[in-house]
């Protein structure tokens, strides 16, 4: 690893959780990935061609919920909910609560997308339908 490398990695060492998502935001935009995708893998977006087909003709009809904040004081009823709506063990969804901003389910249809945010923001979290 090069010193330049080894330089961020300590910077990064350093942030807060706010500001580690303020980066992770950033660096999503500035070079349009998604880093969300898991495993630590960022995806390159289909580029703008597939968003303007999208806004110009056809209704969306799969849905991610996002789990985007999870106040302290809640972090254990987010925590079995996230469990419930996930089927992860308790490690890994331990692992989602703790390192949001998080899609936590993928391809859901609209009314299902909703019920999930619903039941994640009565337990208190902050969640978006994307």
């Amino acid at each position: 690893m090069t010193e330049k490398i080894s330089t961020l990695i300590n910077e990064l060492k350093t942030l807060t959780l706010l500001e580690a998502a303020e980066l992770v935001k950033a660096i999503e935009e500035t070079f349009d990935v998604d880093a969300s995708a898991g495993g630590g893998v960022m995806m390159m977006n289909a580029g703008p061609g597939a968003s303007e087909d999208n806004a110009v003709g056809e209704e969306k009809t799969e849905f991610d919920v996002s789990l985007d904040e999870v106040p302290k004081d809640k972090k254990i009823p987010i925590l079995k909910v996230v469990r419930a709506v996930t089927e992860l063990g308790l490690k890994e969804a331990k692992e989602v609560v703790e390192n949001t901003p998080k899609v936590i389910k993928q391809g859901l249809t609209k009314a299902a997308a909703e019920e999930t945010k619903k039941t994640l923001e009565d337990a208190g979290a902050i969640v978006t339908l994307k």
